[in-house]
C-alpha cells in the first residue's frame, strides 16, 4: 500500500512525508500497519483527493482547524483484514515544526516520500527512535492533553497496545490533567477506549486507567464496585472480580491448548471464527465479550441485601445491570447492535450454570428455550458464564469442579448448536399448517403452540410433521381449557 502512495503522490509532483503511527510502526515492526499517516505543506485537499480517486476511496474531513483529511477505503467483507485509512495532514513551515506539534516522541518521526523506505532517512527531532527502544511513552510538552485531552487515553492504549511503559514526566501529567477527559466528545472516547478493550492485557490498562482516574470518567458506576463484599464462592470484591473475568474473558477466546485451566474450554476453529467475527463499532466479538464482563456485575452493589440467615444476596443485579450498560453504552454514543449485545449478554449471564437440574446438566428443552431467548449472543454468553466462573474463583480455583462446569457449557454449546435443537432449524410445522389444519383465524394462540411443538422437538419428544401437528392439537385443547377455566373465575368474582 505505501508503495502505491507513494507513486500516487509522486505524480503530483508535491511534497509528502509518512509522519506519526506509520513511522512508528515500520520502525518497530518492519511494517506502517493499515492506518497510515500523511503530511504535506499546506492544502491536503488535492493530495487526498487524488488518493481517493486512484484507491476508490472516501473523502472525510476530520479537523477543519488542523486540517486534516481521512480517506476511508472500500471495506472488503471477504478478506479478513481491516480495511485501511489513510489521514493526510497540512502544514506550514518546515516539517520538524509540525512534528514539535505532536504528541508523544514515538509519533514524532517523518520520513519524505521521496526517501522511503530508507531507514536512515527518518527525521527524529524528538527521540522517538531512542524511546522505541527502550519501550517508553513519552509526552513532547506539558501543554499535550491541554491541547487534545483525546490523548490521555491515547497514552494508555499506545502503552497497552505496544507493551511500553509511560515514562514518570508523562505520568504526572497524565494526573495533572486527567480532569480534562470530560471536554472529550463521545464518541471519541468510545473510539479510544473500546481500542484499550481489544488489546491484549486489557486488564493492566483498565487497572492504569483507574489509577489515573480515567476509568471513573469513562464508567462511573465501576467504582461503586470497590469494597463491596461477596459471599464465599467468591474471592475478590466486586470490582476485583469484575477485573478478573476481564481478564477471563481475553484469555478463554484465545484458545489455549496447553494450559491445564484453559485447555478445558470448549473451542474449534468455528469457535475462532465466531469470535473474530466484527461486529461493532469495528470492533470483534472478543472485543464485545470483554465489555460485557465490564458490566455484567455493575448493578450488584445497587442491589446487595443480606436475608434473614445473613447470606448476602444481589437479587435483579442482571436485569438491573442490562438497563446500566444500556444507558452508560448509549452516552458513549455505542452502536446499537453492540448495546444489545452487552445489555443481553450481561442480563442472561447467570442463566447456563441455572439450567441446571441439581446435579444433573440442563435438558433438551431447557438448551433450546435459552438459545431461542437469547439469540445472536447465545454462544457469547456461554463464554461469558466460563469467565464469570474464573473470576470468581480465582486462586480458590479447584480443578475438578471447573472442568464439570466447562463440560456443562460444552455441552449446552454442542447441543443449542446442532441439528435438530438449534433455533435456526426450520419448524417442523408452521402457522399456515396449524390454521390450514385445525380451520383456526390468526391469534396468539397460534405462536404459544408453535412454541410448545418446537420445544419438544428440542426435548427429543418428536421428530416429523404427524407427531408435530397431533402435539399441536393437545396443545390447542389444553389452551382452550385454560382460557375457558380463567373466563368461569373472572365471572364469579
Amino acid at each position: 500500500m505505501i508503495e502505491k502512495l507513494v507513486a500516487c503522490i509522486s505524480a503530483l509532483g508535491s511534497d509528502a512525508y509518512l509522519v506519526g503511527g506509520s513511522v512508528r510502526d515500520w520502525v518497530l515492526f518492519a511494517k506502517p500497519g493499515h492506518d497510515i499517516d500523511i503530511a504535506v505543506p499546506g492544502d491536503p485537499k488535492v493530495v487526498a483527493e487524488e488518493i481517493a480517486l486512484k484507491f476508490s476511496g472516501t473523502v472525510v474531513p476530520l479537523s477543519h482547524i488542523h486540517g486534516v483529511i481521512r480517506v476511508a477505503g472500500p471495506r472488503d467483507f471477504k478478506s479478513k483484514q481491516p480495511a485501511w485509512n489513510v489521514d493526510v495532514n497540512g502544514f506550514t513551515g518546515s516539517i520538524e515544526n509540525d512534528l514539535s506539534r505532536r504528541d508523544f516522541s514515538v509519533n514524532a518521526m517523518a520520513v519524505s516520500i521521496y526517501d522511503w523506505p530508507s531507514p536512515d532517512a527518518v527525521i527524529d527531532p524528538s527521540g522517538g527512535k531512542a524511546d522505541l527502544a527502550t519501550k517508553t511513552i513519552r509526552v513532547l510538552s506539558s501543554d499535550v492533553f491541554r491541547d487534545d485531552p483525546g490523548r490521555l487515553l491515547r497514552a494508555i492504549r499506545l502503552a497497552g497496545q505496544l507493551k511500553f511503559r509511560v515514562d514518570p514526566s508523562t505520568s504526572n501529567q497524565i494526573k495533572i490533567d486527567s480532569s480534562l477527559l470530560s471536554d472529550v466528545s463521545p464518541e471519541r472516547v468510545r473510539d479510544e477506549f473500546l481500542k484499550i478493550l481489544s488489546v491484549d492485557g486489557s486488564r493492566s490498562q483498565l487497572e492504569v486507567l483507574d489509577h489515573f482516574g480515567l476509568l471513573e470518567q469513562v464508567i462511573p458506576e465501576l467504582q461503586h464496585g470497590k469494597g463491596v463484599d461477596q459471599p464465599n464462592m467468591h474471592y475478590w470484591d466486586v470490582w476485583g472480580h469484575t477485573m478478573h473475568t476481564v481478564e477471563a474473558a481475553e484469555l478463554i477466546v484465545k484458545g489455549h491448548q496447553h494450559s491445564p485451566v484453559f485447555s478445558c474450554v470448549p473451542w474449534t476453529e468455528e469457535s475462532e471464527e465466531h469470535f473474530n467475527e466484527q461486529v461493532t463499532d469495528g470492533h470483534t466479538r472478543a472485543t464485545v465479550l470483554k465489555l460485557a464482563a465490564l458490566f455484567h456485575d455493575i448493578a450488584k452493589p445497587q442491589t446487595k441485601s443480606q436475608d434473614d440467615t445473613g447470606r448476602t444476596r444481589f437479587f435483579g443485579h442482571s436485569e438491573q445491570g442490562a438497563v446500566l450498560a444500556t444507558q452508560r453504552l448509549s452516552q458513549l454514543r455505542v452502536s446499537s447492535k453492540g448495546i444489545d449485545m452487552v445489555a443481553k449478554m450481561v442480563e442472561h449471564h447467570l442463566r447456563p450454570t441455572g439450567m441446571k437440574d441439581g446435579d444433573d446438566w440442563p435438558t433438551d428443552r431447557a438448551i433450546y428455550r435459552y438459545f431461542r431467548d437469547v439469540g445472536d449472543v447465545a454462544i457469547d454468553t456461554l463464554y461469558l458464564c466460563m469467565a464469570d466462573y474464573l473470576g470468581a474463583k480465582g486462586p480458590a480455583l479447584v480443578h475438578e469442579e471447573w472442568i464439570n462446569h466447562a463440560r456443562m457449557v460444552g455441552h449446552i454449546l454442542h447441543v443449542g448448536t446442532s441439528e435438530p435443537v438449534s433455533s435456526k432449524t426450520t419448524r417442523l410445522i408452521t402457522g399456515h399448517d396449524l390454521m390450514t389444519h385445525y380451520n383456526l383465524q390468526p391469534g396468539p394462540e397460534i405462536g404459544a403452540v408453535l412454541q410448545r411443538v418446537e420445544e419438544a422437538r428440542a426435548a427429543g419428544e418428536i421428530n416429523t410433521k404427524e407427531q408435530a401437528l397431533q402435539m399441536a392439537g393437545s396443545a390447542l385443547i389444553y389452551l382452550a381449557e385454560q382460557l375457558s377455566s380463567e373466563s368461569y373465575n373472572n365471572g364469579t368474582k
